[in-house]
């Protein structure tokens, strides 16, 4: 039975007069004819005979083009569509490698590495490999090496398998630091395949950098230098940015050459509803619920269909309202929808994985964990519940149907939100501008410190290994040396603490490994929550999710990282509610914007979580507050803010009973308009208006980033604040609301429950502000000197707190790795040393998969679903990269 086309399978969504008025603007990207080429002649025949059997006759154009470079062991990115064939390319050349490596005498004289950035995506390329290779009989020997791997096959891997599967976290923590069991496998390392690479970004890619640096390192050691092999779908200036990632230069492809069947693009926008919301303003309906809607229309019509969502207890929901309405339709369709998301035990995810892939599920609710490339071809539609932060991440979402090269359907309903709102009314920005840079630092020293010292533990660090670290090495390596945790002997730096250092930092930022959700009654674990998520999430008196269950938060034991749950049905949800303050550390460059500054630098944040809200479920209304008391946790990070004067505010008619407002209200719609102009998404960065700040001493606003050193965002914001700041102004002054709402100035993590906020306020303050504005900001503005021991080069994310800080940093965590009773340094989340082998690798089933910066899932935060925190110091804060995220990326 043939499909209908995407067109009309819209037009069935849209039936009905108030439906067709949701859909705010179509986009139809056109089919796409394929160009075919032959792969290079020094592939062997029998690779190509295999792909013979597999139905591949002749490659893309583009495929054949990276197995060339390859071959001529040039490293390459392969920068092409979802689902154009990118895997092929890097294969076919891998295939061919360790086929000749077969024939070497002890059978593995050529191996090769896959990076993956989530375990799902590791584990459908090693079925896809095995596959493809089947006809090549044991010459290729593919395996996967992550946490979930039982331990009596982890010898084997490393003595025997040719083609090894793994993701960043387990090369950290388990492959380099046991680098002498590995031995044979690395001297023989061939290829090194960086899958999905645009996801290494900010601090997250940061640490990937320094981790494929040591990797290197430890190549060169056994006499290896592997080429690297990199794909990704969605990337703006792609050999830029693999080049950053590995340190080598990478030639790029990006001629996709494949063919492609044509995308209904929609944009939806929920009605108003009759509800009001703070402050009395108007209520949309909710994005969880339209995609709830249209997951089940999309599921009676037969349509294979992914509902992505930003939050766990989102997909969690969008599962639940969906098996509901399918049950009055049809109690046979219920069983075919599912959520998927991270928390989740392994052999839950498996299991859906597997579902999914057979067509067994028709519907799935998923978090980001499946936005990566698993192959799920077959797809008819994707329904996107709220713009998921970037473009990148979008047309990775959107790309996850058509992929057998059919009509496809993409439609993203809008939250009620700034950024959502704008979208779905200036299509313009989604569709006419570019995917958005890979922003990364490896020379950030609150990233580099902490390798440094997992390098000098895997070998002794010598002068020679300096360049491949980059220039804030050599200035770092005294520093660590004051702090104790490395020593000078002779020519090389020693590692000197008894503990391992690769457990001195969590590449993914989590500080710490996730708590564990147990059901008090029966002991019986049901999932995980990441360390950053716990003080908003499972919190004492938290309602959790989990498959559609609804549980109670009986106590949070934060040392033993165990929250005990029991089941129960409140009538109501949680939301937990912050206090912050912030000061600044140094400011490093500063421009006049009329009478006020535009600056950016370092500064400190200290953020508590100090009581929860009990929401009434239908209607948000608030039912009560309970104190909590949870530890301070303190973030160094970077920064861009704007003060403004008495004359300006004079000019803008802003009177001191209404300047809170008005800065509160700037402050929110900045950082829900911040994701248009950095890689980043509203959760990625904090904020706090001030009517007197102590330090600047005038009335100002902060953006940061909301990770430790800094993530680059903060400072794309300085150099785009211009543009940034008038559109704005625009979605502020261009919302129909009176007084404010979600779609203009109020915040989904509002601590102070949105108040005080003054709309008019903060149009006419932002007016005045950008009459004084610069150009984009260059060499022009005035810069203050870095202090002499830090890196001067400008790169995002390098902060103004000295290279002496870093350490302190590190060596604060080594203290708490060890056991020591001793604070940690400034800025420090603390790691926990997990489990491990004999042999010093984290133990099979440790399974620590922590998240991963801005591909995190977003629970805390999410006003649609009960999850939500901001912060109050002096007038309003919005806390930064407070995430729950996905725990499916980790390896351990």
């Amino acid at each position: 039975m043939s499909r209908p086309d995407p067109d009309t399978v819209l037009a069935r969504l849209a039936a009905g007069p108030s439906r067709a008025a949701r859909i705010t603007h179509t986009e139809h990207l056109p089919p796409r004819a394929g160009r075919h080429a032959v792969w290079p002649e020094r592939i062997r025949p029998e690779v190509i005979a295999a792909l013979h059997t597999a139905g591949i006759e002749h490659p893309w154009a583009h495929q054949a083009r990276a197995a060339e470079h390859a071959l001529d062991g040039e490293s390459v990115v392969v920068a092409t569509g979802t689902a154009s064939g990118k895997s092929l390319a890097y294969l076919v050349p891998v295939l061919s490698a360790l086929l000749q490596g077969s024939e070497a005498p002890n059978g593995r004289g050529a191996t090769a590495l896959y990076l993956a950035p989530t375990k799902a995506l590791a584990a459908d390329q090693c079925r896809a490999v095995r596959e493809l290779a089947r006809p090549l009989g044991t010459s290729v020997r593919p395996a996967v090496y992550d946490g979930d791997t039982p331990f009596e096959e982890r010898e084997w891997i490393r003595q025997y398998a040719s083609y090894v599967l793994t993701n960043p976290d387990m090369l950290h923590r388990g492959i380099l630091p046991s680098h002498p069991r590995w031995s044979s496998f690395l001297k023989s390392l061939k290829y090194v395949v960086i899958d999905e690479c645009h996801t290494y970004r900010g601090v997250f890619g940061s640490h990937v950098a320094q981790v494929i640096r040591r990797l290197r390192r430890l190549c060169a050691r056994y006499g290896a230098a592997p080429v690297f092999l990199l794909a990704s779908a969605t990337a703006a200036e792609p050999s830029t940015a693999a080049g950053r990632l590995t340190g080598l230069p990478v030639v790029e492809v990006a001629d996709d050459a494949s063919p492609r069947g044509d995308l209904v693009f929609a944009l939806w926008e929920p009605p108003l509803t009759d509800l009001a919301g703070e402050r009395g303003a108007p209520v949309r309906r909710t994005a969880t619920a339209e995609a709830a809607d249209l997951l089940t229309d999309l599921t009676v019509q037969g349509m294979r269909s992914i509902a992505f969502v930003r939050s766990r207890r989102g997909a969690e929901l969008i599962s639940v309202i969906a098996q509901e309405r399918l049950a009055e339709v049809d109690r046979s369709l219920t069983r075919r929808v599912a959520a998927y998301r991270g928390g989740y035990l392994p052999e839950e995810r498996r299991a859906l994985e597997r579902a999914l892939h057979s067509g067994e599920l028709l519907g799935l609710a998923a978090t980001n964990a499946l936005e990566l490339g698993v192959d799920i071809s077959g797809l008819d539609a994707v329904v996107i519940a709220g713009y998921p932060g970037t473009r990148a991440s979008l047309w990775q979402q959107a790309g996850r149907a058509g992929r057998s090269g059919q009509g496809a359907l993409a439609v993203l309903v809008a939250r009620d939100d700034p950024l959502d709102t704008f979208l779905v009314h200036h299509p313009e920005a989604l569709f006419d501008q570019p995917v958005e840079s890979t922003v990364l630092d490896p020379d950030n020293p609150y990233v580099l410190a902490p390798h440094l010292c997992a390098a000098a533990a895997e070998l002794p660090l010598t002068d020679e290994d300096l360049t491949l670290f980059g220039p804030a090495a050599g200035k770092l390596l005294p520093q660590l040396e004051e702090a104790k945790l490395l020593r000078r002997r002779t020519r090389a730096w020693h590692w000197t603490r008894r503990e391992r250092a690769a457990d001195l930092t969590d590449i993914r930022g989590e500080g710490g490994r996730p708590v564990q959700v147990v059901e008090a009654a029966t002991g019986r674990l049901l999932g995980t929550v990441d360390a950053g998520a716990a003080h908003t999430t499972v919190h004492e008196g938290a309602v959790h999710l989990h498959q559609g269950r609804t549980y109670l938060v009986r106590s949070l034991d934060l040392e033993d990282s165990v929250a005990l749950v029991e089941a129960a049905a409140p009538p109501y949800s949680t939301v937990a509610r912050d206090t912050t303050a912030i000061s600044v550390l140094e400011t490093d460059t500063e421009v006049p914007w009329g009478d006020g500054r535009l600056c950016y630098g370092s500064v400190e944040v200290t953020n508590q979580v100090v009581s929860f809200l009990r929401r009434r479920l239908i209607t948000g209304e608030v039912l009560g507050e309970t104190k909590l008391d949870l530890p301070p946790r303190t973030l160094r990070t970077r920064a861009v803010w704007w003060t403004v004067t008495e004359d300006q505010l004079d000019a803008a008619r802003i009177n001191p009973e209404i300047l809170g407002g008005a800065l509160h209200a700037a402050e929110h719609a900045s950082i829900g308009l911040l994701p248009l102009f950095a890689t980043c998404d509203r959760w990625d960065i904090g904020g706090v208006s001030v009517p007197l700040h102590p330090d600047t001493l005038l009335p100002t606003v902060f953006v940061y980033d909301g990770h430790p050193g800094g993530a680059g965002f903060a400072e794309r914001a300085f150099h785009t604040a211009r543009d940034w700041l008038t559109a704005t102004r625009e979605a502020i002054a261009s919302c129909e609301c009176d007084a404010g709402c979600p779609s203009c100035v109020q915040s989904p993590k509002c601590g102070n429950g949105n108040e005080p906020l003054h709309k008019r306020g903060a149009v006419r303050l932002l007016t005045v502000l950008l009459r004084g504005a610069a150009g984009p900001v260059n060499g022009a503005a005035r810069t203050t000197a870095a202090p002499p021991d830090m890196p001067t080069n400008g790169a995002p994310g390098a902060p103004g707190v000295t290279a002496g800080d870093a350490a302190t940093d590190a060596a604060g965590r080594a203290r708490t790795v060890a056991g020591a009773d001793a604070a940690p340094g400034p800025g420090t989340r603390t790691a926990t040393s997990a489990p491990t082998e004999a042999d010093g690798e984290p133990a099979p089933g440790t399974d620590v998969e922590p998240g991963a910066g801005r591909d995190a899932e977003t629970d805390p935060g999410d006003p649609e679903t009960g999850i939500g925190a901001e912060i109050d110091a002096g007038i309003g804060a919005e806390v930064g990269a407070d995430t729950e995220a996905e725990t499916d990326r980790g390896a351990m």
